[in-house]
């Protein structure tokens, strides 16, 4: 039986053949700036540099800087650089590759590029360098599309991740699992070699269902931190919800440090939903300011105290803001709405109170539980939540004016968001890609476990494994079947990666 990570791709296998026969070149840095990085790769790289460079590089070693200026046509100089060169295969392509480091005017930077276009070069598509380094074996698709993402990192988290991925954690997971379904299917395949003799079993059933059900865990286990993977990549949705003129506008400036809300002593001032973002301790939280809930005749704000409802639907954590303590029925209202979401309920104005605040010393972890009851009362300073085992809640108090309690409200929307730990080690999903291979897969291993139990041909049970095989190695490259996935893939890169 061929091993799948050994099967030949003829649409990849034409791209490489086109590929080796051009040499690419892109800007690597954005013009502008004191210095500029022109990145060349491809068989004539060094040759075509050095044709238009003041010296011979081509003879010269790999992983050495040249000094010396680039020439126009006519020999004029276009300007002194540093030019930087790799010999294949070590380098990000896996080609021989050169950087030319210049000054970054837009100006100078435009003419090299004329130049080397001109001496035999073509400018490089989104994401080319990327592609051709997973063609040549430098990264497996996961890795190359980990890139992308390290790019795109906006906060602590999805630097972690993207780098984890980039480090191969995600593909060292795959490559084990792989390790173990292969295990299984050479086995049940080598009892087809020996079918004449039906009472040999290389393949106990009972070991081979238990192995297939960690397997499937393990799957399960990743493709449910997609979840996760997505929030921390679009921020943690958190709903702002309360009454007209509670302070929710004035709390969404407090949390993002700018005024991004009009605020107001006229009910009813918020019509629409305003969104918007901020890093609290590494993690993207995206802010949804909604309008008021209140009784209304008002048509226009009646349409936006119904998108106060959907995005109350859409959020992971809502912050629900009162300025007095809600009566029983709100509270019931809002912990039905609210199920399975975590609920922060914040006190605000309490600067305008004559009476004792409550402490947030007495406030307990429970202000971050999911709340998932609807029958409360409602004393002087808590919420009385009767939910799994009921539990008290004292609003968290702040004053989104003078930005009173913020930190606390802070450091309980950290813990709401209720976030894994994450480190270089940490393996969590962020491409919808990735997410629907490993539903698919944990599809196939049902199927698998499925013929284990009613005792099935080896045949149709060794099929099932090869489809599970098939899928992971979608995610690492081994097994893409189509030239438009790959395009698709790297066509969200950036020029010059």
């Amino acid at each position: 039986m061929q091993s799948p990570s050994t099967t030949t791709n003829t649409n990849v296998s034409l791209t490489r053949q086109a590929m080796d026969a051009e040499t690419i070149c892109a800007l690597a840095t954005r013009p502008g700036g004191a210095l500029g990085i022109i990145r060349v790769s491809g068989r004539d790289a060094v040759t075509i540099v050095s044709s238009i460079f003041t010296k011979d590089i081509t003879s010269a070693p790999a992983n050495t800087l040249h000094y010396g200026e680039i020439l126009s046509a006519t020999k004029n100089t276009i300007d002194e650089v540093v030019v930087s060169l790799w010999r294949a295969p070590h380098s990000y392509t896996g080609e021989d590759a050169c950087e030319i480091s210049c000054h970054g005017s837009a100006y100078i930077m435009e003419r090299i590029l004329h130049r080397l276009t001109e001496a035999g070069c073509r400018q490089a598509q989104p994401g080319e360098y990327t592609q051709r380094a997973y063609l040549n074996g430098k990264l497996d698709l996961s890795q190359a599309e980990a890139v992308a993402d390290l790019i795109a990192s906006t906060n602590h988290a999805t630097y972690r991740i993207a780098l984890s991925q980039l480090k191969g954690h995600f593909s060292s997971e795959l490559a084990e699992l792989r390790a173990q379904l292969l295990k299984m299917t050479s086995l049940l395949e080598l009892e087809l070699d020996f079918s004449d003799h039906e009472e040999l079993e290389f393949a106990d059933r009972t070991e081979l269902t238990s192995l297939a059900g960690q397997i499937d865990n393990r799957v399960l286990s990743l493709a449910r931190s997609f979840e996760t993977g997505k929030a921390l990549k679009r921020g943690i949705p958190v709903a702002i919800i309360g009454k007209t003129n509670v302070g929710k506008s004035t709390l969404l400036n407090r949390l993002l440090g700018d005024e991004r809300a009009i605020v107001s002593d006229i009910h009813g001032t918020t019509r629409d939903v305003i969104e918007d973002t901020t890093d609290i301790n590494g993690i993207t939280f995206r802010f949804i300011d909604t309008a008021g809930i209140r009784h209304t005749d008002d048509r226009i704000e009646q349409l936006g105290i119904e998108r106060t409802y959907q995005k109350l639907e859409e959020a992971q954590v809502v912050l629900w803001l009162i300025d007095t303590l809600p009566t029983p029925a709100e509270i019931s209202d809002m912990q039905e709405r609210c199920t399975g979401k975590h609920l922060l309920i914040v006190r605000n104005k309490i600067d305008s109170l004559t009476t004792d605040i409550p402490s947030t010393e007495k406030k307990t972890t429970t202000s971050t539980e999911s709340i998932e009851a609807t029958s409360v009362s409602a004393p002087d300073t808590t919420l009385s939540l009767q939910g799994k085992g009921g539990c008290s809640i004292t609003p968290l108090p702040i004053s989104a004016k003078l930005g009173i309690g913020i930190p606390e409200l802070e450091a309980a929307l950290y813990a709401a968001a209720d976030l894994p730990s994450l480190d270089e080690n940490s393996v969590i999903v962020t491409s919808a890609r990735h997410y629907d291979a490993l539903t698919r897969a944990h599809t196939a291993l049902l199927r698998v476990c499925e013929g284990l139990s009613l005792s099935l041909s080896a045949d149709l049970i060794a099929e099932d494994l090869r489809d599970v095989l098939a899928v992971l190695g979608e995610i690492t490259g081994q097994e893409i079947t189509s030239q438009e996935t790959l395009n698709n893939i790297f066509s969200h890169f950036c020029i010059g990666k």
